[in-house]
């Protein structure tokens, strides 16, 4: 590939689903999401983080939903009609995926970004875990907090929560 081809691939826009979470919106690249259904409820596990609303059946598999507000260590937004789940497929090995439910307040829409239109993640400021962004996105004059999905879904790290929750407390 020639200097010109390489330079138009890393202009080319990017497409992320955005959406809303305590009237702020985030988005995630298009190509890590499966699918967006409706929210159905879901089954509660015992010995879950918090931030685990507990697991769907989707099409036969179980699939951990995680309410993304109480990941970022917020209060949970209350559930409406808009309220959806965005399956995701996250790392959780060096060479394994986990499909994810993700609990979103409202789903807006798909918008394409220039790699220009991106900054770095704030190294403070933001109301949430810098290692969690992967960038901020300028559209149409506003900012969009651009997730990290695999960081933000830490399979290890949020069982780490499970784990500390289940060991007993010396005497």
């Amino acid at each position: 590939m020639n200097a010109n081809a390489s330079r138009a691939v890393e202009t080319e826009p990017a497409q992320y689903l955005t959406f809303m979470l305590a009237q702020e919106q985030f988005a995630i690249g298009i190509l890590g999401i499966k699918e967006i259904i409706e929210y159905q409820g879901v089954t509660e596990v015992p010995m879950m983080p918090p931030c685990v609303r507990g697991v769907i059946n989707l099409r036969g598999a179980v699939v951990p939903v995680v309410d993304l507000l109480a990941r970022f260590g917020r209060p949970s937004s209350a559930v409406t009609k808009r309220t959806c789940v965005v399956i995701v497929e996250a790392a959780c090995g060096a060479d394994e995926r986990q499909v994810m439910g993700l609990l979103v307040d409202a789903v807006n829409e798909v918008l394409d970004i220039a790699s220009v239109d991106i900054e770095p993640p704030p190294a403070f400021g933001a109301r949430l875990r810098s290692d969690f962004i992967h960038g901020v996105g300028k559209v149409r004059g506003k900012f969009v907090l651009l997730l990290d999905v695999d960081r933000a879904l830490s399979i290890d790290e949020i069982a780490g929560f499970v784990e500390a929750a289940a060991e007993p407390i010396a005497a």
